[in-house]
């Protein structure tokens, strides 16, 4: 089996979990442990309810995953010319849901380096199992009449095309090829995963699927619930029922009778003539207990997501205070900071190509590291406070504190040009004389 097809049927066999793990995120999967007889029973007339948790949960870590900047190279400029700001959210997202994301990196039309956020919808890779590498990668999609594929090797990087739609494995033809001078496949896979041999990533949500499932059907529950049983229902004894002629879909009298309550269920008012009538109103249904049980299927996707209380919309009458709030939510702060450590590694590769495609150099000889903003939730007064207190006790340089204030090299350099301008306005010199 050759490298090409090898990967277009590892593309193909992860759609399913890939096309499942989309309809959670969406809130569109099916209801699950819902009796037939119910189902049945219900028909069209019940609609669908998803509480879209994971959603929240891929957004919640998410928020907590901002770069900041590089250490060892000079590329925010790179970085922010190909939207990278805002795009490596995008990667994370889609690494976070589906075990994995892609990064292509190559040159413009103007010999720039380029860097494309691909999903793994698209994409497939093959590893080395000895160095856990990348020695080939995979894209493929479709236009309005073709099937395009590119194949990525450390050598060649090769353009295929079938000359139909849905094309898998069947029908490509070479295209175009191009040498690679990189020496590496110019692709960086974003690996979701916390186990040295899962090479394939796992989704941050797959262990609450079955929990959302339950909290869905609980859900149904309470509503199918409150319109059945929930509202007061009435009864009538000693009533004559009343005989309707049975009509076809025409309208026609088929010249059959059913016999129905001669009060509709939106009646406001029964009135009877006999004197044997009664009339009455049973009790509503309690929902307590259904209550009980979202409670307890909140509190267990809370305890797997890491997901804090209040984020889950369980809250008490005393408002908690922020020390309780960022004590919350520490296990989800250490979680973003685990998939930190793990994304760095990958984002760190994709700075290594961006140089060596801008000057020239061996990827595997730079050296560089990549800073991440604080994954935990201060406000802005409070984090003020704590770095100004350690710059006041000399603890941090200037510098340094303003990267903890979250702000970029690019404006540490802004500050700290600003500041020399003002000392030297404050010395009422004259700037334009000391350039010439």
């Amino acid at each position: 089996m050759n490298t090409l097809t090898q990967l277009l049927q590892k593309l193909d066999a992860q759609q399913p979990q890939f096309h499942m793990l989309e309809q959670y995120y969406l809130g569109r999967q099916p209801l699950s442990f819902l009796a037939p007889e119910a189902r049945e029973a219900l028909g069209n007339r019940f609609g669908r309810i998803s509480s879209n948790l994971p959603r929240l949960a891929i957004t919640a870590l998410t928020e907590r995953l901002r770069i900041t900047g590089f250490v060892g190279v000079d590329l925010w400029d790179d970085w922010m010319r190909n939207d990278l700001d805002e795009l490596s959210r995008t990667a994370h997202r889609e690494a976070l849901l589906l075990g994995q994301a892609f990064l292509i990196c190559w040159v413009d039309s103007f010999g720039r380096p380029l860097v494309s956020v691909e999903s793994a919808h698209q994409m497939a890779a093959l590893h080395d199992p000895g160095t856990r590498k990348l020695t080939h990668a995979l894209k493929r999609w479709e236009t309005e009449s073709t099937t395009e594929a590119v194949l990525y090797g450390p050598d060649v990087i090769t353009r295929y095309r079938a000359n139909h739609t849905g094309a898998t494995t069947a029908g490509f033809k070479v295209v175009e090829e191009i040498p690679n001078p990189l020496g590496v496949v110019p692709v960086v896979r974003l690996l979701n995963s916390d186990r040295v041999l899962d090479v394939e990533g796992a989704s941050e949500v797959a262990d609450l699927l079955p929990l959302v499932d339950g909290l869905n059907k609980l859900l149904a529950d309470v509503l199918v619930s409150s319109e059945n049983a929930a509202r007061p229902r009435r009864w009538a004894s000693g009533i004559e029922l009343e005989e309707r002629p049975i009509l076809d879909e025409a309208g026609v009298d088929t010249g059959e009778v059913e016999t129905v309550n001669p009060f509709g269920e939106n009646a406001k008012m029964m009135v009877s003539e006999s004197e044997g009538s009664r009339f009455g109103q049973l009790d509503a249904a309690d929902l307590a207990g259904y209550e009980r049980a979202v409670n307890v299927i909140t509190q267990q996707i809370s305890a797997v997501s890491g997901l804090p209380a209040h984020m889950l919309g369980i809250v008490s009458s005393n408002p908690a205070s922020a020390d309780a709030l960022r004590a919350a939510e520490a296990s989800l702060t250490a979680r973003a900071e685990a998939r930190q450590a793990a994304f760095g590694r990958a984002w760190e590769d994709v700075a290594r190509l961006v140089v060596a495609i801008r000057d020239g150099v061996d990827p595997q000889q730079v050296d560089v590291r990549v800073q991440w903003a604080d994954a935990g939730t201060r406000s802005i007064a409070q984090e003020a406070d704590a770095v100004t207190k350690l710059y006041a006790a000399g603890l941090l340089p200037a510098s340094y504190a303003l990267k903890r204030l979250g702000y970029s090299d690019s404006e540490i350099e802004e500050i700290a040009a600003a500041r020399r301008g003002d000392a030297l306005n404050a010395m009422a010199l004259d700037i334009s004389k000391l350039v010439s």
